[in-house]
C-alpha cells in the first residue's frame, strides 16, 4: 500500500492509497476515513462504501458528509475505485460511459477482453478487505453498503457472501440489471452481455432479484430511494420487494418524497444508514 494522499476530518484522518491488485492486475486507488479512536492504536470496524458509474474512490468521500458520523460512532468507512483503471484495461469501444472505466458493476467477468482486470466481484469482496484489514487498524467486522450501481454491488457481495457482513444497505440500488425490459436495457443488459455473455442464465449470479429466494442466510436490507429520480423504471426497487416478500426475506425501502438520485439525496439519508450499521457493527 502505498498513501497518496491524507487529510484531516473530524479529528480522525482521510487517507487515500494505492496497490497492486492481483484480482484486477492494476493499480488500485481506495479511499478510507480512520477515526480518531483508530488513529489511537484501536481497532475500529468497517463500513465498507461501493459507489456507483463513473464515479471513482473520492465522490462518496467528498460529497456525502459521511465522516462526522463516523466520527462520532468510532467507525472506519472504506470506499474502493469502481473498476480497474490503467493504459491496458479495455474500454468501452463505443466509448460508452456505462461500460469500461468507472463501470465494473461488481461482477467477475469472463468475456475478452474484459476478464483479464475486471474481477471486481472478488477484489471489493476478499481482496481488498483481506489487505486494509491486514494493515490497518480495523477489525473483521464489518458492513455494507453501495449507491446506484454500488448499491447492485452490496446487495450481491452481501448475497455471495453469507456470514461476512454485519448488515447490509443501498441508496437507489439498481436491482434488478438483467431484467428483460427496454428500460433495463441502457447500462443494464448490454454491459452483462459483454462482460458476461450472452448466456443470460449466467447473468443471474449477479442479480439481486435472482439471488433472493435461494440465499442461506436472510440478512435485513435497508433502501433508501428518491421518488423523483429519474432512473427510477430502470432501477426496479419494486421487483426486489416482490422477490424478498415472496421469499420472507427481510427488507425495508424508504421511499424519500421529491429527492433524485444525485448525491444530495445520499447526503441526506447517510446518516441514517451510519447509525443502522453502528448498530450492527458494534454490538
Amino acid at each position: 500500500m502505498k498513501l497518496i494522499s491524507e487529510n484531516k476530518s473530524f479529528g480522525g484522518m482521510h487517507r487515500r492509497y494505492q496497490h497492486e491488485a492481483d484480482t484486477t492486475q492494476c493499480t488500485m486507488t481506495f479511499a478510507v476515513y480512520l477515526p480518531r479512536a483508530a488513529l489511537a492504536g484501536a481497532k475500529v470496524p468497517v463500513l465498507y462504501w461501493l459507489s456507483g458509474l463513473t464515479c471513482t474512490d473520492e465522490n462518496f468521500m467528498q460529497k456525502a458528509g459521511a465522516q462526522r458520523v463516523a466520527a462520532e460512532l468510532g467507525i472506519a468507512i472504506v470506499c474502493p475505485d469502481t473498476s480497474p483503471r490503467g493504459e491496458n484495461v479495455a474500454v468501452d469501444p463505443e466509448g460508452s460511459w456505462a461500460l469500461g472505466l468507472g463501470a465494473g458493476y461488481y461482477l467477475n467477468a469472463t468475456q475478452e477482453p474484459w476478464a483479464a482486470n475486471y474481477q471486481m466481484f472478488d477484489y471489493v469482496s476478499r481482496e481488498l478487505p483481506d489487505l486494509v484489514e491486514a494493515k490497518l487498524p480495523v477489525t473483521k467486522v464489518r458492513s455494507i453498503s453501495g449507491h446506484s450501481m454500488g448499491g447492485h454491488g452490496a446487495l450481491i457481495v452481501a448475497m455471495k457472501n453469507p456470514g461476512r457482513y454485519r448488515s447490509l444497505s443501498a441508496f437507489a440500488p439498481i436491482c434488478h440489471p438483467s431484467a428483460q425490459s427496454l428500460g433495463a436495457a441502457s447500462w443494464g443488459r448490454r454491459a452483462f452481455a459483454a462482460l458476461l455473455g450472452p448466456d443470460e442464465t449466467k447473468w443471474h449470479a449477479y442479480d439481486a432479484v435472482a439471488l433472493i429466494k435461494n440465499l442461506s442466510e436472510r440478512l435485513p436490507i435497508l433502501i433508501d430511494q428518491g421518488s423523483s429520480d429519474d432512473a427510477l423504471e430502470r432501477l426496479m426497487p419494486q421487483a426486489l420487494i416482490a422477490a424478498a416478500n415472496a421469499c420472507g426475506h427481510p427488507i425495508t425501502l424508504n421511499m424519500r418524497e421529491g429527492y433524485d438520485h444525485a448525491y444530495y439525496f445520499v447526503a441526506s439519508f447517510i446518516e441514517g444508514h451510519l447509525r443502522y450499521h453502528a448498530k450492527a457493527l458494534l454490538s
